[in-house]
Parts: C-alpha cells; sequence; structure tokens
C-alpha cells in the first residue's frame, strides 16, 4: 500500500465471484428474449449484481456527490470562466437551478454539495428534506499555482482525501454518483492522464469551458509549465498532490471509501474519470465496482476512459460536469436492476425457448 503523510491507502478486494457471475448470466439468458438482445443493459445488469454481491440487487438511496474547489492554476488563463464563476455554481447548486439540481430532483437522487477547497466561503441554510446540502470540508481556500510548483502538500492533499472516505461513510445508500465543481479543474484531469498515462498534452487537453484555439494553446503552454515544475511527482499520489485539486483529491477518498463498501459507483466525465484513475492506480479493484456514465465531448475523455477499458453508457457530446452526465445515465442502471428483479423467465412464462 502507498501512503502520503498520515493517510494510508485502504486495501479494496476483489470481489470476483465466479458463481454468482455464472448464476446471474444464466437469469439473464433464460429471460423471455433472444440471447444477448438486451444488449449492453445485460452487461449493467451483470455489473451491478456482481459490485452488491446479488442476483437480486436493488439500488437504495442513491446520492449525488459533488465535490467542489478552486484552482491557483486558474489565474493563468486555463479557463474560459473567472474562478468566481465555482463558488456562484455552489450557490445555484444549492438553490436549485444548476443542471446537476434539475436531473437529481428529477430522479430521486440526494444531492450532497462538498466545500472541499472553495476560494470564498459558502453560506450554510436551512433544507428541507431531499433538498440540494453543503458540507464544509474545506482544505484551505483554493490550492497553490501548480505552473510554479505543487498545488498541496502532502499533508493538504491527504486531509482531502481522507475527507472524502468521512463524507461517504456518513452518507446511506449502496450508490454514489460522482460530480464536480472548480474552474480550472480540466487542467488538473489534463495533468493527472499526462503524467499517469505518459501522454502528450497536446492530445490530453481540450477546450474545457470553452476556450478557443489560442486559448487552447496557451492552456497547454502553461500546464506543460506545471509538468516541468512537479517532474519528480510521478507517482499516483505525489502526482496527485502537486497536480491536483481538493475537490479531485476529495473525489479520490469518497471512491476509495465507496468501493471497501462495495457501492455502485457511477463515474461521470473527464475530472470525475481522473479521480477515479488515481484511486484505481491506487488500488485496481477499484474499478470493478465503476459504471462509467457517459463519454464526454472533453478532449481527452476517451484516452482516459481507455486508460481504465471503462466503456460508458452514454454519448451525447456533454461536457458539462457537474454530475450531469451520471444523472442522465442512473435511469438505465434502474432498468438493469428492474430487468433483473420482474422480467419473467421462459419457464415461468410458458414461452417457448429458441430451437436452433
Amino acid at each position: 500500500m502507498q501512503s502520503l503523510a498520515a493517510f494510508t491507502v485502504p486495501a479494496i478486494a476483489d470481489i470476483s465471484d465466479a458463481p454468482l457471475t455464472a448464476r446471474l448470466q444464466h437469469l439473464l439468458d433464460n429471460k423471455t428474449k433472444p440471447l444477448g438482445s438486451l444488449g449492453r443493459l445485460e452487461a449493467l445488469a451483470l455489473r451491478i449484481g456482481q459490485v452488491l454481491g446479488t442476483e437480486a440487487p436493488a439500488l437504495l438511496q442513491p446520492q449525488m456527490l459533488v465535490c467542489a474547489g478552486d484552482h491557483g492554476l486558474a489565474a493563468k488563463g486555463v479557463s474560459a470562466f473567472p474562478s468566481d464563476v465555482t463558488w456562484q455554481m455552489v450557490e445555484n447548486f444549492l438553490a436549485g437551478g444548476a443542471a446537476v439540481s434539475v436531473l437529481a430532483r428529477q430522479h430521486g437522487l440526494q444531492l450532497t454539495v462538498v466545500d472541499c477547497g472553495v476560494a470564498r466561503p459558502i453560506a450554510q441554510r436551512e433544507t428541507a428534506p431531499g433538498a440540494p446540502r453543503l458540507l464544509v470540508h474545506k482544505v484551505a481556500p483554493g490550492t497553490a499555482d501548480a505552473s510554479v510548483g505543487p498545488a498541496m502538500t502532502a499533508e493538504q492533499c491527504a486531509q482531502a482525501i481522507a475527507n472524502g472516505m468521512e463524507v461517504v461513510r456518513g452518507l446511506p445508500g449502496n450508490a454514489l454518483l460522482l460530480g464536480e465543481m472548480g474552474i480550472g479543474n480540466t487542467s488538473v484531469a489534463s495533468l493527472l492522464l499526462a503524467r499517469l498515462a505518459g501522454l502528450p498534452l497536446a492530445e490530453v487537453t481540450g477546450a474545457g469551458t470553452g476556450l478557443d484555439a489560442a486559448g487552447i494553446e496557451r492552456k497547454r503552454a502553461v500546464l506543460q509549465q506545471a509538468l516541468d515544475a512537479n517532474a519528480d511527482a510521478t507517482t499516483p499520489l505525489a502526482a496527485l498532490a502537486a497536480l491536483g485539486g481538493y475537490e479531485v483529491a476529495t473525489l479520490v477518498g469518497a471512491v476509495l471509501q465507496a468501493a471497501l463498501e462495495r457501492r455502485v459507483i457511477v463515474v461521470d466525465g473527464f475530472i470525475t474519470s481522473a479521480a477515479v484513475l488515481v484511486a484505481s492506480r491506487l488500488q485496481p479493484a477499484v474499478l470493478q465496482r465503476c459504471v462509467f456514465a457517459h463519454r464526454s465531448g472533453e478532449r481527452g475523455h476517451a484516452l482516459m476512459l481507455a486508460q481504465m477499458q471503462a466503456e460508458p453508457l452514454l454519448d451525447l457530446g456533454l461536457r458539462l460536469g457537474e454530475g450531469s452526465g451520471a444523472a442522465l445515465a442512473w435511469p438505465l442502471l434502474q432498468s438493469a436492476c428492474a430487468v433483473l428483479a420482474e422480467m419473467a423467465s421462459f419457464e415461468s412464462a410458458g414461452v417457448a425457448t429458441q430451437t436452433a
């Protein structure tokens, strides 16, 4: 196990279970349909059953977790929006007006927003049951500028990871949907992918919140400075501390804890995938618990998914973040469970099976 300051990575067990997998596959194969005709929905049902360790998986009290933080790198012009948008969007999440707020409400997902390192204090507010809620686990008001040195100290990174684990321990349910907010955090995802996968920045850096071609070139130059300034940060934890953000590190902790508890983890887009990439480099069995919601329109996300051999459920050209893609994919997980639980078998329905 790797350690960072006072943090020790928990051991995540392999949950491969050949007998259970065989039973789940038998159930799916004997539903009233041609073999394999529900396509990837069948693979999704199989994955959920494997994660939850049962032939009758039920998704209970799903939690949408949105982690927010600011980045010192944003001052170098790597985003089309100013850093103030981070706290403004957190307020929007809590007020119920953001895309993720709307989609969480539509699909019955409890939305929890975590201030992991937003530069401006976010006001606590009274919330009705089921309304979006705020948790404050602020390590610092934004990271340092990674283009001149480490974004976080080892201690700060360890604290953020531990915070993510603590947050998940306090959430009910057996399904965790990941989201994030932080102006500049597509740069963090690009940096982590470039460093951990050894890919050129030109291949993994995109428009983020809407940069034009000149803006993307400026962004790549700043990111190259960050890689050069942190050239010795090569292990997953060291790279996370040097190049990451408080919200990404918090998500790493959330993923590790959710995997430890065998929750179904629904991964959103580029930034949440970066957190899963780091977590999976620490404990590969994390990926057994993950469902990847979509392939985003952000350059580099397809390459990041390939690093984890992940096949996303949707490809809608999304590049919003927030957890919006995870929320949109959620009904597919519900349908997968419903097929296992409610669809008749050939025998129970009295339907003749395939003859050849």
